[in-house]
């Protein structure tokens, strides 16, 4: 070990460390131990030993305090009601006044007493039991003294004189926290009571909980005492949805006294968004529901029924246009989320004829090309149902963001496909329509900037002014806009930060645990970083920032999903007609070729695949014209990835040629499906196959795969032709494979000198000795065995030859199973002769040379293994 002080020098600075380290210890240790006794103090009586601590209280006085007095004040409320409700008729009339006078004056006048002594939740329970006292007071003068009063009106008005009780002495004694509560709870029920009372209605009923509501926002608004705005904002929440829910269902039979509610009521919510900003969204939804409510429920009246939902769809589209205008923005966003929601409905209402025009034709009831039409499904939905898809999709087209742009043009061909069934319109017509609707679609997903105009280049993913709004941006701040540098999306230098990261979070202090001075997150995390921890300190790695879908290709997906949709409609429709059925699917096959060649990205390689399956269906509907059989159609089929395969090689390299020539296969494999009932067609469906894939195997990118294919296709068509020659011989099947295995083994071996012949060889040669040492063990006669062990024979010499583990132990096992095989007869006969103790012997002698050279045959082992681990 070198040193790069001498012995004496780092002596003394190991002694130097030493003493501050015991310094430091000691230092810890006094800090221990006040500690210590900050947390358990020590019992201050003098017989204890100076180690015992107090235990730690399981409660404070003042909870236990609390507690106490909580419990008195409930059992003196229960004593007061069995006194009231029980005891009450054996005592005169002036004896009960007297005492529940006497008691309810006293209760309400000790707080007085406590509270100047500064007992104040003492004061608080007697002042509660007063309040109690109050009511039972009031149960007893209707009882004793108005028994003919109506119960509902002597509620009313004895809730009414008890709220304005409790607030004047809540606000004498100020100190007291539950009178006031008491009293604004008490308040709720004076109107609502009343209006029972008179019989007034439902109608009068909600007016009454709105006033009261009303009533509870001034008291949220003006009152300073925590408890008591909390209760009447709850008062306010329970009793205004009341009356809205009232206004609401009333609005379907008397449109406008409901709606004068309903209008009301949205009144004084956005009085509330415009007084309290944090709730000013969601009270600015249920303003605008309010209105749509009211303002439908009048239109509802008017209209016939078909036109209902029609009317509310257009009163949300108005609310989000014209009451936006003026109002702030949290207000504006409340409105829009109300009007958007009434659209959502309204739009999921529209949906059924949309589905029952994609679906039905589906489900086919009729053979065909039989002339005969399905009937037809939802003849009864109102046919409105198009004109509310119309109102949303020109309501959204106006915003000019991307979800928006695509609801719309979702909105738009849900128009398109639902006016057949809501308009009841003719086969002829229906297929035009959908024709017309699919070539639309098409034309925008091959040229999406259409639809794309007047979105910005990063619309809906960096936020709308609303969303700037909601994260503290002021109304009038400048915003990047879209497409210069800062937009989401763009690769620019980052904004400077608001405020200096806090440094220093954690002291630097010798002895602390983070070394060094450990820093924050925030100052080793540049602009676009995040922290990263390592070892005793935070480090920096990139933020991986979500990158916009363009608007182009988000809207071009849109306008082709929509345009596949429509395409199997259509031929589903068109399946009615023969005429039909190949007009439609010629159409469909120039359109998708079309959109092959003008689209962009991935969106040409899925049109492309869509005219390889029409063109396969215009294929099978020639041939089901023709009245050919399966088989046959099969033959017909192998057009497809003839073409295919062909176009692949035109292209070569272009992104649209390997899904199209994947679907031709698919095709290909349909063909071999159909021509399964007729073996002889199917070996020669399969070689047609497997001469297609050996042409594609010529051109080098398709060489990894497509020349496995075809020597698997050439095999299956050997074999099935094999089969129908009835070929039982099991080397007629595995030849095939062994012979081309070993060649391809050969020449691996030629060009990588170090693979293994496991991996070379043993696919081919197990193709065929496996099979034919099965075939041979049930064989009876001698040729087959004979022919399979000179074979085996042949294989071991070669792997003896050439140092070959696999042709070794392939066919040296295969060589001693097939001899084993053939002297089991002898030996069965030879044991039969024996007595039964010989073999026992034998087996034991055997063991016992065995043991005797042991070492030996281990050595002898190792040997052998040692040679085949040195074998390829």
């Amino acid at each position: 070990m070198n040193n790069a002080l001498p012995p004496a020098d780092e002596l003394v600075l190991v002694d130097r460390e030493l003493a501050q380290l015991d310094a430091r210890r000691t230092q810890l240790l006094t800090r221990r131990a006040w500690l210590l006794q900050v947390l358990r103090p020590p019992v201050a009586s003098p017989g204890a030993p100076w180690s015992a601590t107090v235990p730690v209280a399981d409660a404070s006085p003042r909870s236990a305090q609390n507690v106490l007095l909580t419990l008195g004040g409930v059992l003196l409320t229960i004593a007061a009601l069995a006194f009231t409700l029980v005891s009450w008729g054996s005592m005169g009339i002036a004896g009960r006044a007297a005492v529940l006078g006497v008691v309810t004056s006293a209760a309400l006048a000790v707080p007085v007493v406590l509270l100047r002594r500064g007992l104040g939740s003492t004061a608080e329970s007697v002042a509660a039991l007063g309040l109690v006292l109050m009511v039972l007071d009031a149960y007893a003068l209707h009882r004793v003294a108005l028994p003919a009063t109506d119960g509902l009106g002597y509620a009313a008005v004895a809730s009414a004189v008890l709220a304005g009780a409790w607030t004047a002495y809540g606000m004498a004694l100020g100190r007291l926290r539950i009178p006031l509560p008491a009293a604004v709870v008490a308040a709720q029920l004076p109107l609502p009571l009343g209006v029972l009372a008179m019989d007034g209605g439902t109608l009068a009923l909600g007016w009454a909980a709105l006033a009261t509501a009303v009533a509870n926002l001034a008291v949220v608004l003006r009152a300073k005492p925590v408890a008591v705005r909390t209760t009447a904002g709850i008062g306010a929440g329970l009793l205004g949805g009341w009356a809205l829910a009232t206004g609401g269902v009333l609005s379907l039979s008397t449109a406008i006294p409901a709606g004068a509610l309903l209008l009301a009521c949205a009144g004084a919510a956005l009085f509330v968004a415009w007084r309290v900003v944090p709730a000013a969204v969601a009270v600015s939804v249920v303003a605008g529901l309010a209105v749509v409510a009211a303002a439908g429920g009048v239109l509802r009246a008017v209209v016939p029924g078909d036109w209902e939902v029609p009317g509310y769809v257009v009163c949300a589209v108005a609310l989000a246009a014209v009451l936006r205008s003026s109002a702030s923005r949290a207000v504006k966003r409340g409105l829009t989320f109300a009007g958007g929601g009434v659209l959502a409905l309204g739009v999921a209402w529209a949906l059924p004829p949309v589905a029952a025009a994609l679906l039905a034709p589906l489900a086919r009831t009729t053979p065909i090309w039989s002339g005969a039409h399905p009937d037809r499904v939802l003849t009864s939905y109102p046919s409105t149902a198009p004109l509310v898809l119309l109102v949303a999709a020109t309501a959204l087209v106006a915003v000019p963001r991307l979800w928006a742009r695509c609801a719309a043009l979702l909105l738009a061909w849900a128009l398109l496909t639902a006016l057949p069934l809501s308009l009841d319109l003719s086969r002829a017509a229906t297929l035009t329509l959908q024709l017309l609707t699919t070539t639309a679609a098409l034309f925008l997903a091959a040229r999406p900037g259409v639809p794309a105009r007047g979105v910005p280049a990063a619309a809906g993913e960096a936020g709308s002014d609303d969303e700037a709004g909601a994260q503290g941006a002021e109304p009038g701040a400048a915003r990047p806009a879209a497409g210069s540098p800062g937009t989401a999306g763009e690769a620019s230098e980052p904004a400077a930060p608001a405020r200096e990261p806090m440094r220093e979070a954690i002291p630097s202090a010798p002895g602390a645990l983070w070394s060094g001075g450990a820093r924050s997150a925030s100052d080793t995390a540049g602009p676009g970083h995040g922290p990263r921890w390592t070892g005793w300190g935070p480090t920096s790695t990139p933020a991986k920032a979500a990158r916009p879908v363009p608007p182009r290709e988000a809207l071009g997906w849109a306008a082709l999903g929509c345009a596949l949709a429509t395409a199997t409609a259509a031929v589903a429709t068109a399946l009615d007609t023969r005429a039909a059925t190949f007009t439609v699917l010629g159409v469909l096959l120039g359109l998708f070729v079309a959109v092959a060649f003008l689209a962009d990205g991935a969106r040409r390689a899925v049109a492309g695949c869509a005219a390889v399956v029409t063109a396969a269906g215009l294929v099978g509907a020639g041939a089901a014209a023709a009245e050919l059989r399966d088989h046959h159609t099969a033959l017909a089929l192998l057009v497809i990835p003839t073409a295919t395969a062909a176009a692949g090689a035109r292209l070569r390299r272009h992104p649209v040629a390997l899904p199209v020539e994947i679907t031709g296969a698919a095709v290909g494999l349909l063909a071999i499906g159909a021509a399964v009932s007729r073996p002889a067609v199917l070996a020669l469906v399969l070689a047609l196959c497997a001469v297609i894939a050996a042409a594609t195997a010529v051109r080098p990118e398709r060489r990894a795969y497509a020349s496995w294919t075809a020597a698997v296709l050439f095999l299956l068509a050997t074999w099935v032709r094999l089969a129908v020659w009835d070929v039982e011989t099991p080397e007629a099947y595995t030849l095939p494979v062994t012979v081309p295995a070993l060649v391809v083994g050969v020449l691996r071996r030629r060009r990588d000198a170090e693979a293994s012949s496991w991996v070379a060889y043993n696919p081919g040669l197990a193709a065929t000795l496996v099979p034919s040492l099965f075939a041979a063990w049930a064989d009876p006669d001698w040729v087959r065995p004979l022919l399979l062990g000179l074979a085996a024979l042949a294989v071991t010499l070669l792997g003896a030859r050439f140092r070959l583990q696999a042709l070794l132990v392939l066919g040296g096992s295969v060589l001693a199973l097939d001899g084993l095989h053939e002297l089991a007869p002898y030996v069965v006969q030879v044991v039969g002769a024996l007595p039964r103790w010989l073999p026992p012997a034998l087996a034991g002698l055997l063991l016992l040379a065995v043991g005797a050279t042991y070492e030996q045959r281990l050595r002898d082992a190792r040997r052998l293994r040692e040679r085949l681990g040195r074998m390829r």
